[in-house]
């Protein structure tokens, strides 16, 4: 072979190799039908590329991978999952201690309380579950149709089967064995609600904060204790931690942080007869009848009812009627998030029932906006108190807090809570530990401690108007 030959072959495969790797997939995905590589080398030079392609196309994989992207959960979906999960979990406890309670004799006092606590349980999950729901995307909720389709039939029977139990209930001769049996087809809809949320959470890949350390994690409840107008109000706060989408940093995390202001509703009338209550014999005299927060999200509605007094003094103990009537006024409280980040609290009156002085007095005098400012405070206090970062959030998890989203929730009745939920950029170091939470699925002691040198609140600028 001569030396200008063996040069030419060199050539040729130095060629041939460039060829190669500037375009290894085309030329590897050219298949033919007896699956052997299409074209070839034409007389000993150049490449064809003969041959139908009929393997993967780099443009379908993509294609593939974004829809597999779009189903996956964002952290707050990831948030909204596992409390809608727990929940559930919650709800079943009670539905067992329930029926437990039904299969014993002449318990009425407790029955009756278990029923209330399972009634508010369930409740609850239903409307995480719907929040969840509400909460997908398009490209989720075409994904996910089936799924969807099923837990909504779902959640619709255990409303019904809830209400069937709560008849046995209201039929005093029936006896509690009896109750017992008609609530296992309740409880296995229940199970069957849960073995659906966790089949949904798969498809969006969220499991439990053991199963995945892409989960939320809980923060634990903390309880605080505060006086309005003397009367002792109990507020207890829990939430969850997720972690922040890759592009935001390694070092953002997701929270929600949910404030129970049920005592608060339950002890509304007490608070308002300690700030409103007025006996001047000489002036004006208010009593506050009754009071009733309602859920009416996002916000809350306030009913307050009144009785009115305007009394004047003419001579020494002479003491005269001017006016008397009762009334009705309705304040709507929202929450927001102020630019600079702080919380806001906006109250509205919205109705007054009311006839003459006491009507003009509500709807555009002083009682009016003194019964609103009143309100406001009380509602605003406990939201304040339930949601102080340094004495709520992990130590682990202490850093700078942006607010996104704020509001008034009510998971059943008599369980109205303040719901906040934003993000959190911590140190490095503080970073570290709380990803070693997510490793293991749960906040250690370590991770929990508070800082003894916390100031009563480190929430940021606020206002009740």
């Amino acid at each position: 072979m001569s030396r200008n030959h063996k040069n030419n072959l060199a050539v040729q495969a130095l060629v041939l190799g460039a060829l190669l790797l500037a375009c290894p997939c085309g030329m590897l995905a050219q298949r033919g039908a007896g699956g052997h590589v299409g074209g070839g080398m034409a007389g000993g030079g150049g490449l064809s590329g003969g041959g139908k392609a009929t393997g993967l196309d780099v443009k379908d994989d993509l294609k593939g991978f974004h829809a597999a992207l779009a189903m996956q959960a964002t952290s707050q979906q990831i948030i909204d999952y596992n409390l809608m999960v727990k929940s559930t979990e919650v709800a079943r406890t009670e539905l067992q201690s329930l029926l437990a309670a039904a299969a014993k004799e002449n318990n009425s006092a407790e029955l009756a309380a278990r029923d209330k606590s399972f009634g508010q349980a369930l409740e609850a999950t239903r409307n995480r579950n719907n929040k969840f729901l509400e909460g997908l995307s398009d490209q989720q909720k075409s994904g996910l149709k089936e799924l969807v389709k099923r837990l909504t039939k779902t959640d619709s029977e255990l409303g019904q089967q809830a209400k069937a139990l709560d008849d046995k209930f209201e039929e005093t001769k029936t006896p509690g064995p009896q109750i017992a049996d008609s609530g296992k087809p309740l409880e296995a809809t229940l199970i069957s609600f849960q073995t659906q949320q966790i089949d949904l959470g798969k498809e969006v890949s969220v499991g439990t904060a053991r199963d995945s350390q892409n989960a939320a994690i809980r923060i634990p409840p903390v309880k605080n204790s505060m006086n309005l107008a003397n009367q002792p109000v109990a507020v207890t706060t829990s939430g969850t931690i997720a972690k922040g989408a890759k592009e935001e940093g390694e070092n953002t995390f997701k929270f929600e942080l949910t404030t129970d202001m049920s005592d608060l509703q339950q002890n509304i009338t007490e608070v308002l007869r300690g700030q409103l209550d007025k006996s001047d014999p000489c002036g004006e005299q208010i009593a506050v009848q009754s009071a009733v927060l309602t859920p009416s999200e996002p916000a809350i509605l306030a009913v307050v009812n009144l009785h009115y007094e305007r009394w004047a003094c003419f001579g020494r103990n002479s003491p005269n009627e001017m006016a008397e009537g009762n009334g009705t006024v309705e304040v709507k409280l929202t929450l927001a998030v102020e630019k600079d980040g702080g919380l806001r609290l906006d109250p509205k009156i919205d109705q007054v029932e009311a006839e003459g002085l006491m009507g003009e007095l509500l709807r555009s005098g002083s009682l009016g906006e003194t019964v609103q400012d009143k309100i406001a405070e009380a509602i605003f206090s406990t939201v304040l108190r339930g949601s102080d970062y340094k004495t709520i959030l992990p130590f682990a998890a202490q850093g700078e807090v942006t607010l996104r989203r704020v509001e008034f929730e009510g998971s059943g009745p008599g369980q109205l809570s303040a719901v906040l939920d934003g993000e959190l950029q911590l140190s490095a170091n503080s970073a570290a530990a709380l990803n070693s939470a997510f490793k293991s699925g749960e906040l250690k002691a370590t991770d929990t401690k508070a800082q003894s040198s916390a100031q009563p609140s480190s929430i940021p600028p606020s206002s009740a108007h």
